[in-house]
């Protein structure tokens, strides 16, 4: 028997929808970096993949709705340089960031710091692929936050 939807439920389900589109964006990026951020591309999906991996396990276990992936997502803009796989890199930090930071006021606990622990780990790497881009700012005052 499923449980009636929560907030909590809703938000997380929400976030691993946002792992998954983050995971595929991963391949369009890793394809056009060389060397060491390519490694740091590969790095990234991986970490994308084991929250995924968790977030589904949790969200079946505790009786919510596991949103399917998709076949594809939509790019915002063209990957065809460094350039463009490097600003796409940073979008994806920063709006897999935002929906974790959606899941921390309906959380306590275990669950907050889970989402605590994604938001902060995102913002740092969205922090690490502006510095490779040449982007300025490095940091934003409240990550995850849109504007």
């Amino acid at each position: 028997m499923r449980t009636a939807p929560t907030k909590t439920g809703e938000a997380l389900a929400a976030a691993l929808t946002a792992e998954y589109a983050a995971i595929w964006a991963y391949g369009p990026i890793g394809v056009r970096l060389a060397e060491a951020e390519r490694k740091s591309a590969v790095a990234a999906e991986a970490a994308h993949r084991g929250r995924r991996d968790a977030l589904m396990v949790q969200l079946s276990a505790g009786g919510g709705t596991v949103p399917p992936d998709r076949a594809g997502y939509t790019l915002p803009f063209p990957v065809t340089d460094r350039a463009s796989a490097l600003r796409l890199a940073v979008q994806v930090e920063e709006r897999t960031a935002a929906f974790w930071r959606a899941v921390l006021p309906t959380t306590t606990g275990a669950e907050r710091d889970q989402a605590l622990a994604a938001l902060v780990e995102y913002a740092v790497r969205a922090t690490r692929w502006r510095r490779s881009a040449g982007i300025t700012p490095l940091t934003v005052a409240f990550p995850g936050r849109p504007g």
